[in-house]
C-alpha cells in the first residue's frame, strides 16, 4: 500500500472532500499516561507528546504516539462531564475517531452536511506563532466520529511527519524517554493504518454503507456475505467501503442469524448496543520479525490450530517467508489473484471485549484473508466461549 504522499497531484484538488492523509487515530481511555506506556511497550509506538495541565489544558490529558504514519491520541477527561469520561463509562476504552487532513476543514464540512451528514462540532480554529489549525467533526456509527483538520505553517502535516514539531496547539514534545529509545534500537515495523473494522447492529449495515457514499464519496470495495463468513455456530455480513487514493479502508459488519452468539453481538453486549470500531489494522513490511518482536513483549494472540497448517500451504502455495517460523507464530496466510498477504490478530486489548489489533503485511494482495475467515471465527468462538459469551 503507498502511502497518500506518493500519489499523484493531479487528482481533483477542487473537492473539499479529498482526504490528504490519515492524521490521527483517537482513543477515548480511562487513563491516558498508563494507556500511552501499554501502547509503547506492548506494540512500539514512541511517547511523543502531551497535552495537560502543564501545557494549561484543564479538560483533559491527550498523550500523542507514533511510529511510522500512525499516530495516535490516548485522550482522559480530567472532569467527569469530559466527553471522555462519560463515554468511558459507557463503552470503555475505545476509538473515538478517525481524523482526515483536508485542504480546509471549514469547507470539507460545509461539503459532508450538505451531503447528509449530522455535526458532532462546528469548525474551531487555533492560530499561534507557529501556524494554524482548523478542525471540525462529523457522527459516524454509533460513538464514532470523523474530524476534518487543516493545518499551515508548522503544523502542516508535512511537519508533523518529520516528528519534534507541534503536533497541535496546546501540546508540547516530551524530553527523551526510555521506553522510546528501546523502541528505536527494537522497532516493531509498524507503519500505517491499513485498515479499520466497523460493527454495527443487525439492520444498519446498509445504511451506513450508503453513509460513507454519499457524505464521504467512499466506493464498496468488497461485500462479503453470511455464507462467507460463518462458522457452525454463528455468522456475519461485511461491506468494505474505500476512501480512494490508498488511504484507508472501513470494512462495516453487521450480525446475522446464527445458532450462537456471533463475535459481532459480543461486541455490541459489551458496547451499550452501540456500534463503534471494533478493531484496527496495522500495516507491517515484515510480518514475522513484526509479529516476532510483538510476541516478545508479551503481547496475546488469538491461538490458530495445528490444522491449519496441514492445509493452508495446498491452498497459497509458495510464499518468501519461512514457512517454519509463519508457522510456529501462528500467523495466517490468504492468497488472491494480486497475491498474498499474512495477518494476525491480538486478543482483546482491554478488560471489554470490545476492541483488539490486526496486524497485517501485504504482498501484492488487497484481499482481507477471506480463505481464512472460517479458522479466524473458529479461533474467535474459542476466546468467546471462555468469556462465557459464546
Amino acid at each position: 500500500m503507498s502511502s497518500p504522499e506518493t500519489l499523484s497531484e493531479t487528482e481533483n484538488s477542487n473537492d473539499p472532500l479529498r482526504l490528504i492523509d490519515v492524521d490521527y487515530v483517537q482513543f477515548y481511555v480511562g487513563n491516558a499516561k498508563q494507556a500511552a506506556y501499554f501502547y509503547a511497550q506492548a506494540f512500539g509506538f514512541e511517547i511523543e507528546q502531551i497535552s495537560d495541565l502543564t501545557t494549561n489544558v484543564r479538560e483533559a490529558a491527550t498523550y500523542l504516539l507514533t511510529q511510522g504514519n500512525i499516530r495516535f491520541l490516548l485522550t482522559t477527561g480530567l472532569h467527569p462531564e469530559h466527553p471522555a469520561q462519560q463515554e468511558v463509562q459507557l463503552y470503555g476504552d475505545g476509538i473515538k475517531d478517525i481524523a482526515f487532513t483536508v485542504e480546509d476543514s471549514a469547507k470539507a464540512y460545509e461539503q459532508a452536511l450538505k451531503n447528509g451528514a449530522e455535526s458532532a462540532y462546528e469548525p474551531i480554529e487555533i492560530t499561534d506563532e507557529l501556524g494554524t489549525v482548523v478542525k471540525s467533526g462529523v457522527k459516524s456509527f454509533g460513538r464514532f466520529v470523523h474530524t476534518f483538520i487543516s493545518r499551515t505553517g508548522k503544523y502542516a502535516i508535512e511537519n508533523v511527519k518529520q516528528r519534534g514539531e507541534q503536533f497541535l496547539p496546546g501540546f508540547r514534545v516530551l524530553d527523551e524517554l526510555a521506553i522510546n529509545k528501546y523502541n528505536r534500537e527494537n522497532p516493531t515495523g509498524l507503519f500505517y493504518v491499513d485498515h479499520c473494522v466497523g460493527n454495527v447492529p443487525m439492520g444498519e449495515m446498509d445504511v451506513w454503507v450508503k453513509w460513507y457514499e454519499d457524505v464521504l464519496g467512499f466506493k464498496l470495495f468488497k461485500h462479503f456475505d453470511a455464507d462467507d463468513i460463518s462458522t457452525e455456530y454463528t455468522a456475519l455480513m461485511s461491506k468494505v467501503m474505500d476512501s480512494g487514493r490508498e488511504l484507508i479502508k472501513i470494512p462495516i459488519n453487521e450480525p446475522a442469524e446464527g445458532r450462537n452468539k456471533s463475535q459481532i453481538e459480543e461486541y455490541l453486549d459489551w458496547h451499550n448496543n452501540t456500534g463503534g470500531i471494533q478493531h484496527l489494522a496495522l500495516l507491517t513490511k515484515d510480518e514475522v520479525n513484526t509479529v516476532g518482536e510483538l510476541r516478545s513483549r508479551g503481547v496475546d494472540f488469538l491461538d490458530i490450530p495445528e490444522t491449519y497448517y496441514e492445509l493452508v500451504w495446498d491452498r497459497v502455495g509458495t510464499i518468501d517467508e519461512d514457512i517454519q517460523r509463519v508457522k510456529d507464530l501462528r500467523v495466517l496466510v490468504d492468497r488472491d489473484d494480486k497475491g498474498y498477504l499474512l495477518q494476525i490478530f491480538t486478543k482483546p486489548l482491554q478488560d471489554r471485549p470490545t476492541m483488539f489489533f490486526e496486524i497485517i503485511c501485504r504482498r501484492g494482495s488487497e484481499s482481507f484473508g477471506k480463505g481464512n475467515f472460517k479458522a479466524l471465527f473458529e479461533s474467535l468462538e474459542l476466546e468467546q466461549a471462555r468469556r462465557g459469551n459464546l
